[in-house]
């Protein structure tokens, strides 16, 4: 067989699938807790040792979230307009962005204090002004700044700011205008330019492993990843579709829509979109998830799991999934103990539960956007697929109603789609078929169809 090893460095697991490249099938998946406290490859070598394929160092495709995986910070001109599309163009990247400023930079405490692993600094349309991203170029040359810069701005003033901060010492990449007219956004030089940062500072400095092979063995950010097999699958599908998956501290939404002609966002409307819920997990930020579904007003309107038999049998259990007060008590218990597994059905119906609640809050937020007005028709999505280690160790009819609670969500203020088949990447596919885009097509294209959506 002509095998490649794919595999996800993650926060807490690490998951490797072996694929038949010419058959587009999944041979063998194992995963292993990732090893960070040690050196990640220990816990890489284990898992893919664990599937029993031996598979040539030149084939393994390897993606990563460890150690808290891409931090980015955008430095913007105007709040609203090139910060917000920076913004946008960071979380398509995988990156998670933990700090957004607009204007004229004054003290860089708040900025250094935020920890970014890359800062994209924008601003300023094609030909436009030019004066706030030369002001904070410059101050960021005359701090000494040693965090990697991505410029990705006014054109016309980028040879000449690219030289100012590469002759301050400040690691700079410069790619094209994220925002090149107004209403138009265009991500991907600088998602490309963000990634080869990545992949060439960030990774290494993160001290997950002694040497150079576990560097030279990843090739994206895991969101990177999973955007790009979320794009495979709607460029070989041919329609709009959703992805959620649902973490142990984040969920992440990916959307690709069709474009529909109307550019009535000043900062551009990003067709292939992620967005990162960072109150939102299954485990680390548990308790978040019931405040924010408190604050939907979903915990008394919303709806309910069912129970199975067994379930049922067990006393109290429907208050348990119901009550505020149990709910919160499930949540606080999963805070606690991040590696918690749940022993019994009540409890792995009250981490669906959890899970519906935190997939249902995502996706309201990802369709209405910052303003809370509907930023993402997701009317004609024909495809919702699911993620996530709650949904993958599910029952198919258990997984299928915590879906199911997205896609009959019609008091969340967003119009939910009207003919959407739900499935769940069991197989662990998009990140593996994100991968292998770049240089085996036809199976990433294979392993989706096969996986996926294709039966």
């Amino acid at each position: 067989m002509n095998l490649a090893l794919c595999a996800d460095v993650g926060s807490t697991y690490t998951k490797v699938v072996v694929v038949d490249l010419d058959g587009g099938a999944v041979v063998a998946a194992a995963d292993h807790p990732t090893t960070v406290s040690t050196d990640v490859l220990h816990g890489l070598d284990a898992a893919a040792a664990a599937t029993g394929r031996s598979v040539p160092a030149d084939r393994w495709y390897v993606c990563s979230s460890a150690g808290g995986g891409l931090r980015l910070a955008v430095v913007g001109y105007e709040e609203l307009v090139t910060a917000q599309a920076g913004h946008r163009v960071g979380l398509s990247a995988g990156a998670r962005v933990v700090h957004v400023s607009a204007g004229p930079l004054g003290s860089l405490a708040e900025l250094r204090a935020a920890r970014p692993d890359v800062v994209l600094l924008v601003g300023g349309t094609d030909g436009g002004d030019a004066a706030v991203l030369a002001h904070n170029a410059a101050r960021l040359a005359r701090a000494r700044w040693r965090v990697p810069v991505v410029l990705a701005g006014n054109a016309d003033a980028r040879d000449s700011l690219t030289a100012l901060l590469a002759g301050a010492g400040v690691p700079v990449t410069a790619t094209a205008n994220v925002l090149p007219r107004i209403g138009v956004l265009e991500p991907g030089p600088a998602r490309a330019a963000i990634r080869d940062v990545f992949l060439s500072h960030v990774i290494g400095g993160k001290r997950l492993s002694k040497g150079r092979r576990f560097p030279s063995l990843v090739r994206a950010a895991t969101p990177d990843a999973v955007l790009t097999g979320v794009e495979t699958l709607a460029d070989h599908t041919g329609g709009d579709l959703l992805v959620v998956d649902v973490g142990g501290a984040t969920t992440d939404v990916y959307s690709v829509l069709t474009p529909d002609g109307h550019a009535d966002d000043v900062a551009g409307t990003l067709w292939r979109a992620r967005t990162v819920e960072g109150d939102l997990g299954m485990r680390w930020t548990a308790p978040d998830v019931i405040r924010a579904a408190e604050a939907e007003r979903m915990l008394s309107n919303g709806p309910l799991l069912t129970l199975s038999a067994e379930e049922r049998s067990v006393p109290n259990a429907g208050a348990q999934l119901g009550a505020v007060a149990e709910l919160e008590a499930a949540a606080a218990r999963r805070a606690a103990t991040p590696g918690f597994v749940p022993g019994s059905d009540v409890e792995r119906a009250l981490d669906r539960r959890i899970a519906a609640l935190a997939a249902t809050v995502a996706v309201r937020r990802h369709a209405r956007g910052p303003a809370g007005r509907v930023a993402r028709d997701l009317r004609d999505v024909r495809l919702l697929v699911g993620s996530g280690g709650v949904l993958r160790h599910a029952a198919a009819g258990e997984a299928k109603e915590v879906l199911d609670a997205v896609l009959t969500d019609h008091a969340g203020g967003w119009p939910v789609p009207r003919a959407a088949q739900p499935v769940v990447d069991v197989s662990y596919v998009l990140a593996a078929a994100g991968l292998l885009a770049g240089e085996h097509l036809s199976a990433a294209r294979a392993l989706l169809e096969r996986h996926l959506y294709g039966g």
